[in-house]
This record gives structure tokens, C-alpha cells and sequence, in this order.
């Protein structure tokens, strides 16, 4: 089977015309400019085969969340995507792949209005690297580090689908066909909320996306903001949109998928991508009005604390204990 030269398979699946580049790609440097009075935000994430993804993902899927995890972290800081470069190391440069990897990150790339700028490819290990670059109005960036005690704490979308996917490829679990394709999608094909990230401008305290599991991501917040927390487990586990379907078709003889299970995916599931952000109380029409602008679900699931720490309450106000923990790649 034919494989392509680096410059070759550049040229052909991933140059293209710049947009509000100054230059993109073809020279040694890409030019970026954000408008007046605007302040770039810039991330980095990496997607390793075997660590990050499947051997056996679709190309599609895979380009399209390469570029959402990253498009994720720009919604945290309430950034417009402008553009991203691309860092791609592949064993074998080979068109039945790249095609629809092509297609799936430019399909995302498109819509978000994010331009690819620039990059590098190589051969070794299926590696993909992507840097991706935002304008913020100066001063206005939602950070971690301004969550207040008495601060409501809430929720983007749904979480612990991702996490049940994976137990379910792990061999874990078993589930029905149509509930492990619901969380499979979520897995594979996570939705940046970037929309959202840019309606709470302003209207949030704090903000974080969940990469790696939301009691642990929220702990990046307590330690930046200096307090504490406590969160409804409850509300927590009714955002796992897999138990809802679950619990609406017969299980596969044998098996069962216990409320702990779906507790701890919920809190500690990781891959979600997520908003979790706080808010004043008295910016909670504010909050409803961005959720319906952005068109995204956002639902309230407990409140900051001057007390540091980090306490579970189910919905009958009793504490439970907090064991879990979140991914480390070093752990």
C-alpha cells in the first residue's frame, strides 16, 4: 500500500487557505494577531494511542476530539477559538486513514470557527499534539482562582458515560447495546461547550473543564480559590445520562450496574469535558439565561464553602465519605 510523504500528505489533507491568520501554513511560522484589546489563551493537550484512545477508533471520531479537548479548555476560560496547530506522529502516512482524520478534525475546526495554522509531522507511535489558540477580552477570562464562599457550584451537560464506555471495553461491565453506544458516543465524540464558556463571561466566578474527573478538577478550583465545598451526590449521578437509559431497558441477564458504580463514575469518571463553574446566587437567572442561549444543560450541584475541604451530602443532607480519586498519568 502506498504511503505519503510528509510534505505530500500535508499539502493534501490538511493546507488550507488562512482565514483570519496574518499567515498560516507554508512558511516557518504561522502570524496570528488577536483584534484590539483582546488577550490570546492558549492550550495544549496530547492524545497518545493506547493511553488517550483505542487502536480500533474511528479516524473520524478521533480527529474531532483531538481538537475538542482543546476546544474544551478554551470554553473553561470563556475563549473564541481563532486557530491550532497540529502535532502528528504516525507509524505508517497511509490515505485510508488520514482521510477521515482529516475530515473529522476539519469538520469541528469548521464549525467552531478555528482555523489550522500550522504543526509538524513525524513517524513513530500514533501521537497527536494540538496547541490551540483564543481571544478573551482583557481581564475578562474565567480562571480558576475566583470561586467565594457562598457561590453556587454547577454543572455543564452530562458526566460518568465516558467512564462507563470504558469499563464496558475493559470488560468491566456489560450493559445493553443502546446504553453503551449512548456512552460510547460521549467517549468518543465529546462536545466542547464553548458556546456556554462564552455566555458565563462575565456571570461565573470560577471555571474549569473535567478532564479528569469532576471532584478531582473541582479540587483545582478550591486550591486556586482558597475554599472549600460541598456537593450533592444526588445531582451529581442524575447527570450521567447512560443510568437513565440503563434504567429504562432490561438488563443483560447477570449483570448489574450498582449505584455505587454509577456514584463513583459520576465523581471520578474522568473524560468528560464538561463545564464545572460557580456563580452567585444572585446570578442564577443569569446562569439559566446563558444555558438557554448556549443551549446547553447546566444543573446546580452544591455550593462553596469558607471551610476548606471538600464534603459529599446526598439529597437527604446526610455526609458520606469521599475515597475516590481522580486520573493521574503518573499515579
Amino acid at each position: 500500500m502506498k504511503t505519503l510523504g510528509e510534505f505530500e500528505l500535508i499539502e493534501r489533507y490538511f493546507k488550507r487557505p488562512a482565514r483570519r491568520a496574518a499567515l498560516g501554513v507554508g512558511d516557518d511560522c504561522a502570524l496570528l494577531a488577536p483584534a484590539p484589546g483582546m488577550q490570546l489563551a492558549i492550550s495544549s493537550d496530547m492524545l497518545v494511542e493506547g493511553r488517550h484512545f483505542l487502536a480500533t477508533v474511528d479516524p473520524v471520531l478521533l480527529g474531532h476530539k483531538a481538537l475538542a479537548v482543546n476546544l474544551s479548555d478554551l470554553a473553561a476560560c470563556g475563549a473564541k477559538p481563532l486557530a491550532f496547530t497540529l502535532a502528528l506522529a504516525l507509524p505508517r502516512a497511509e490515505a485510508k486513514w488520514l482521510e477521515p482524520f482529516a475530515h473529522g478534525l476539519l469538520a469541528l475546526a469548521d464549525a467552531q470557527g478555528c482555523e489550522l495554522i500550522g504543526g509538524d509531522t513525524t513517524q513513530g507511535p500514533l501521537n497527536i499534539c494540538i496547541t490551540v489558540f483564543g481571544e478573551v477580552p482583557a481581564g475578562q477570562a474565567l480562571l480558576r482562582s475566583g470561586a467565594k464562599a457562598g457561590d453556587d457550584l454547577y454543572l455543564s451537560g452530562n458526566v460518568g458515560d465516558a467512564r462507563l464506555a470504558l469499563e464496558v471495553f475493559r470488560g468491566t461491565v456489560s450493559v445493553p447495546s443502546a446504553v453503551f453506544q449512548l456512552a460510547r458516543a460521549r467517549m468518543e465524540q465529546p462536545t466542547p461547550r464553548v458556546a456556554l464558556g462564552l455566555a458565563l463571561r462575565g456571570i461565573a466566578s470560577s471555571a474549569i473543564d473535567i478532564s479528569d474527573g469532576l471532584l478531582g478538577d473541582l479540587g483545582h478550583i478550591l486550591k486556586q480559590s482558597a475554599v472549600g465545598a460541598s456537593v450533592d451526590t444526588d445531582a451529581a449521578v442524575s447527570r450521567v445520562a447512560a443510568r437513565a437509559a440503563y434504567a429504562s431497558v432490561e438488563p443483560l441477564a447477570g449483570t448489574t450496574v450498582t449505584p455505587a458504580q454509577w456514584l463513583e463514575w459520576a465523581l471520578a469518571g474522568g473524560d468528560d469535558y464538561e463545564l464545572l463553574f460557580t456563580a452567585a446566587p444572585s446570578q442564577r437567572a443569569a446562569v439559566l439565561a446563558a444555558s438557554e442561549a448556549s443551549q446547553t444543560a447546566v444543573t446546580r450541584i452544591g455550593r462553596i464553602e469558607a471551610e476548606r475541604g471538600l464534603r459529599l451530602v446526598d439529597g437527604q443532607g446526610q455526609t458520606g465519605p469521599n475515597s475516590y480519586t481522580s486520573f493521574d498519568h503518573f499515579a
